[in-house]
């Protein structure tokens, strides 16, 4: 279900766009399967972690719920796998729903009252959650208690409702988009940041070691290279290259493997897809470099103007290939470079013209 609002470019989850549509039942048993079950056995985003500890700790000497706890950032980076985390360190039941399923305030009031005391409920894309259920979300995160509304009308009458103490951990793409009210109730807030290629390698060998695959450190540090600092697209790219290895070759997963595997899933060395590739050579290869509006360059691509906006540009930004400008989009001389094209030789003005960045600076005077 839609709750009318933009997606975030992280929304478009880039791990199901490089393999396939969406992962079947035996792709999400196995990502299952690989998700660590303990803080101990999580892999990279130290600080939080770190933070996380002392609170899980804290409350387990006080014997209460901790406070509820908010994760933001990009998708693929840990977020479900913390809140399970936490559940389990708390040796409580857990409960996942997500802001989309909850359209009105009786279902959110459906999930509240059948919760147990101690129990985590896990509010995934927290933010596209509807504004009466989000009211309602206030009383129940700070009193646990919500009012239920039985009537309608002047003979409306509104029944409190006791909440034993519980855990919410609400996880969204989007922080920003929360409003004040709701993020200020949580008691910790967590971002998740991409991760270093060092940490995907352990996170490569960590599941290998589940997936009773042979890999070599090179192998290992070929797929991590290619994973836009995502730990789910690693797994994915990982159990790809082992299908790859097994039906070509012994099994082994070296470097030379790995590029050859990814090079059939069309993954480049710097995890650029097909999608990403065709962008880049349409802004290259048809404008020049640009500037191109956006609408123009997703018909070159053959694509919706959403989908190049909230699923290419916001890799191809990060890794310094494509900028937004005033005029448009342009690319970049590391996209020249990457695609091995050599960049038109423009005069000076006409590169003033185009908005070209100089200096720290936009050439037409605009920062």
């Amino acid at each position: 279900m839609e709750s009318g609002l933009p997606m975030s470019p992280y929304e478009s989850d880039p791990a199901d766009r490089l393999l396939t549509a969406s992962a079947d039942g035996e792709d999400q048993a196995v990502e299952a399967a690989l998700r660590p079950k303990l803080l101990d056995e999580f892999i990279g985003q130290e600080r939080v972690r770190e933070q996380l500890s002392l609170v899980l700790q804290a409350a387990r000497k006080r014997g209460a719920a901790p406070d509820h706890v908010l994760l933001s950032g990009p998708p693929g980076l840990g977020k479900t796998t913390l809140s399970m985390i936490i559940a389990a360190e708390l040796n409580a039941p857990i409960r996942i729903t997500s802001g989309p399923a909850i359209q009105h305030a009786g279902d959110l009031a459906a999930i509240l009252s059948s919760l147990t005391e101690g129990e985590v409920l896990f509010l995934d894309e927290i933010h596209r959650m509807s504004r009466p259920a989000e009211e309602m979300l206030y009383m129940a995160m700070e009193d646990f208690r919500v009012d239920v509304i039985v009537g309608k009308g002047p003979g409306a009458t509104a029944i409190p409702l006791e909440l034993p103490p519980f855990t919410l951990v609400g996880a969204t793409t989007r922080a920003g988009l929360l409003p004040p009210p709701l993020r200020d109730r949580f008691g910790f807030t967590g971002h998740m940041e991409f991760y270093a290629p060092a940490e995907l390698e352990r996170v490569v060998h960590r599941s290998a070691g589940l997936l009773d695959v042979e890999i070599d450190p090179a192998g290992a540090a070929e797929i991590a290279g290619r994973s836009r600092g995502t730990p789910r697209i690693a797994n994915r790219l990982l159990r790809r290259v082992r299908d790859f290895a097994q039906v070509r070759h012994d099994g082994l997963v070296s470097r030379e493997i790995a590029a050859r595997a990814l090079e059939v899933y069309e993954v480049d060395a710097r995890g650029l897809d097909r999608l990403d590739r065709a962008v880049l050579e349409a802004l290259l290869k048809l404008f020049g470099g640009g500037p191109v509006g956006l609408s123009t360059l997703a018909v070159a691509v053959g694509e919706e103007a959403e989908t190049v906006e909230e699923v290419a540009e916001p890799f191809l930004v990060r890794e310094g290939l494509l900028a937004r400008t005033p005029r448009g989009r342009i690319a970049t001389a590391a996209a020249w470079q990457h695609l091995g094209l050599t960049p038109p030789q423009a005069p000076a003005a006409a590169r003033a013209a185009r908005g070209v960045r100089q200096n720290g600076l936009w050439a037409d005077g605009q920062a």
